[in-house]
């Protein structure tokens, strides 16, 4: 009873505690506590808020606001800091609100007083701006990994397995004879584009706002070149208006998390049609599918269909920030916390799709002649056309005359290749004896010899050059 008469006393023990609480009297709300919380999920920067915080005090020595002495009993205690998180021995208190609380809290338990000299000159506005970019700098380099993983295994497959030939579709109808290895290829291309975004993407990412302050920057000549120097940045914010409040990075992010999971999802959503009996073209590696818990004989593709799954969430996640962005004045404002847990969600979600996607990718088996026995002479009627063609007949003639033979063919209840010479010489008096060799898949596929078609020859030029490409990013 008697402590109840010293609330506003304790409350503004329990707020000066705090990094902003010197304006507070009373306690906040325990709602309000846990509402603005936000260190259950940003201790994941540990180690990118002790690496700035090393090299800040190691700027704020060098401008004179601490002595040598204090800059190395800051960053030894900053040092055993790091130790306690790497062993999760770190024991986050009620009222570490953040990341940046914590650590320093913890600091001045170690060194004492010495450790308030270390926020000289920073907010935690450009704190956690710089904390995020360098934990998404290192996330970006596993996900560059990832990637070029499962690139590696669409060239070693496509290498392998050259002469395989397979139906190829438009509209999810057959449309023309192509390699098996073609249409790996088309994936490592989209792979390759979704790389040189990121690469693109790391170098905006790259961009140093400590020093920038709260929103007007710094008044202590801190040498923010030294700054980036020091923790590997390349170039340094030019407005710390802008640097405080910039999540370009994280939406960009976010994007491109979501285009690389659709190209994914696409990627997903052919091989779960091609696995199923109706296709039969693959079959999945038991360590990558489930069963029902109600039809025994059944084996589901849940790993391509979590992975097409997956993607709507990237992408809700990139839209949901959007429209976070969308209505923020200029600086920072408190909204901008919503940008860790879909920046951690999507590197979580992306990092476990690849992987999985290059499990798949690696075990799945293919059964070359299933593929075979689904190409059929009707697949060859453009071919007929190209024919025409060369006998100098004009490609929309010629098209309209292939068609004309295919209407022929469903008239007689035969195949495309069954019309004899006299069957289509009264379509075109062009045709001759030799159109026997059209119907013959491998003649067809070569064909497509120009650069990027399915003949062989094109294939491996692919093949050369997404393999110079890949060597050249080692």
């Amino acid at each position: 009873m008697e402590n109840q008469n010293k609330g506003p006393e304790t409350g503004t023990k329990q707020e000066t505690d705090k990094l902003w609480g010197g304006r507070f009297t009373g306690n906040t709300d325990p709602v309000m506590e846990a509402f603005n919380a936000s260190i259950h999920y940003d201790k994941r920067m540990w180690h990118a808020d002790i690496q700035g915080s090393k090299a800040y005090v190691s700027a704020i020595q060098e401008a004179g606001l601490v002595t040598v002495e204090e800059r190395d009993a800051i960053r030894e205690g900053l040092d055993k800091i790091a130790e306690e998180w790497a062993n999760n021995r770190f024991d986050i208190q009620p009222g570490d609100e953040d990341i940046h609380t914590a650590n320093e809290r913890r600091l001045k338990e170690l060194i004492g007083p010495t450790a308030g000299k270390l926020h000289t000159g920073r907010s935690r506005n450009d704190q956690v701006s710089t904390d995020m970019r360098l934990w998404l700098r290192g996330a970006l380099r596993e996900l560059k990994t990832c990637v070029l993983d499962l690139v590696k295994v669409m060239i070693n497959r496509a290498r392998l397995e050259i002469d395989v030939l397979m139906p190829g579709y438009t509209h999810l109808q057959r449309a023309q004879p192509i390699r098996w290895s073609h249409w790996l290829l088309s994936y490592a291309w989209m792979l390759k584009r979704d790389v040189e975004r990121l690469i693109e993407l790391s170098e905006r990412v790259n961009v140093l706002p400590l020093g920038s302050g709260a929103l007007a920057g710094n008044p202590f000549a801190v040498n923010r070149d030294f700054l980036a120097n020091e923790l590997g940045f390349s170039d340094v914010s030019g407005n710390s208006l802008d640097a405080v409040s910039d999540r370009d990075f994280v939406a960009e992010f976010l994007f491109w998390a979501s285009m690389l999971g659709i190209h994914l999802s696409r990627w997903a959503e052919d091989l779960i049609l091609y696995c199923s009996k109706e296709f039969g073209f693959i079959t999945l590696s038991d360590a990558y599918s489930t069963g029902s818990s109600l039809m025994p004989q059944k084996k589901n593709a849940d790993s391509l269909e979590l992975i097409r799954g997956k993607s709507g969430r990237l992408f809700g996640r990139c839209s949901g920030f959007m429209m976070t962005l969308k209505g923020i004045p200029s600086t920072y404002n408190k909204d901008l916390q919503e940008d860790k847990e879909s920046m951690y969600d999507t590197y979580d979600t992306l990092s476990g799709t690849l992987k999985v996607s290059t499990g798949v990718l690696s075990t799945l088996k293919i059964h070359p002649q299933r593929m075979r026995g689904a190409l059929s002479p009707d697949m060859l009627a453009t071919d007929i056309a190209y024919y025409l063609v060369r006998k100098g007949v004009p490609f929309r003639q010629a098209h309209g005359l292939s068609g004309t033979c295919v209407a022929l063919a469903e008239k007689k209840q035969c195949l495309l290749s069954d019309l004899s010479l006299e069957d289509l010489q009264s379509i075109s008096p062009c045709v001759e004896s030799d159109i026997v060799d059209l119907w013959n898949y491998e003649n067809s596929v070569d064909q497509y010899k120009a650069y990027g078609g399915t003949g062989k020859v094109s294939v491996t030029e692919q093949l050369r050059k997404l393999s110079t490409w890949l060597e050249g990013l080692y």
